[in-house]
């Protein structure tokens, strides 16, 4: 390993040690779990701006996580650093056959069909031999996709697994129907809603609830359907959203209006008026 990778570990390491941090000690696997999700975040933003210092610092910090987990493994004599560097060696080896391999030259496409099928065996040895696995117990297709992930990108991931054993619609104006579907049940379910429910403190009722979570689904599924990256793209258009609002509150501020005080018709009127100027 280079020097630097060795002094990122003993510096990781002295901040676990007897004369560390005490915040360092406390962390576990599991409370670092959010700043994990938050850093991973952070790469993305940093990777989509184009910000390439900005970048390499949240890859900094992405890195110093793995370094984390792997100390506190290390200490409970589970994995150390080497280990989780080996593993993704002899995974990276495994599901390019193409290139480390016998198996001749592939187009983009093919490795991604050969790159589902490799990971699909892979979770299929590591269901059967998981501690404590019931003997008999069905394994799914769906085995796999994490809990943890944000709910858009795990229904992208669901639907996209069921899709591989051929329960998927044919084409995308179908998948487009559903989506028309789901919102013409959320609509009923809120249109059959008692008055007074949708006034409640504890928030909509569990009809309108599951309807608007179908709405979702059905959303993610259609831009599997049209290859387009639901995440992604939820990400873009809460961008807009918050550069076209903002973009309001300056015009306003200009005309020494308060955005607050405005009638909902002004404020529409801001908004396009924001939108024609991009």
């Amino acid at each position: 390993m280079s020097g630097r990778v060795c002094e990122l570990l003993s510096i990781m390491a002295r901040l676990r040690g007897a004369e560390g941090c005490p915040w360092d000690k406390e962390q576990s696997f599991a409370s670092l779990a959010p700043y994990t999700i938050e850093e991973a975040y952070e790469v993305a933003d940093a990777a989509e701006r184009g910000d390439i210092q900005q970048l390499k610092d949240e890859l900094g910090d992405l890195l110093f996580q793995v370094v984390f987990y792997a100390q506190i493994a290390s200490e409970a004599g589970e994995f150390d650093f080497e280990a989780v560097a080996g593993t993704i060696c002899d995974k990276l080896l495994r599901r390019h056959p193409h290139v480390f391999g016998k198996r001749g030259p592939l187009t983009s496409a093919e490795q991604s069909i050969v790159w589902e099928e490799i990971k699909a065996q892979e979770r299929a040895g590591a269901q059967a031999a998981a501690p404590g696995r019931a003997p008999g117990l069905p394994s799914s297709h769906l085995d796999g996709v994490p809990q943890a992930l944000p709910a858009l990108m795990r229904a992208f991931k669901l639907s996209k697994r069921a899709a591989r054993v051929g329960f998927d619609f044919e084409h995308a104006g179908q998948t487009a129907d559903k989506v028309a579907e789901e919102l013409a049940e959320v609509r009923e379910a809120a249109q059959s809603a008692p008055a007074e429910a949708s006034r409640a403190k504890e928030g909509a009722s569990t009809a309108i609830f599951e309807e608007i979570g179908d709405l979702l689904f059905a959303a993610a599924n259609l831009a599997r359907k049209l290859d387009v990256d639901a995440e992604a793209a939820l990400r873009a258009a809460n961008a807009k959203f918050e550069r076209r609002f903002r973009g309001m509150e300056s015009l306003a501020a200009q005309r020494g209006e308060i955005f607050a005080d405005l009638k909902l018709d002004a404020q529409e009127r801001l908004w396009q008026e924001v939108k024609r100027g991009e």
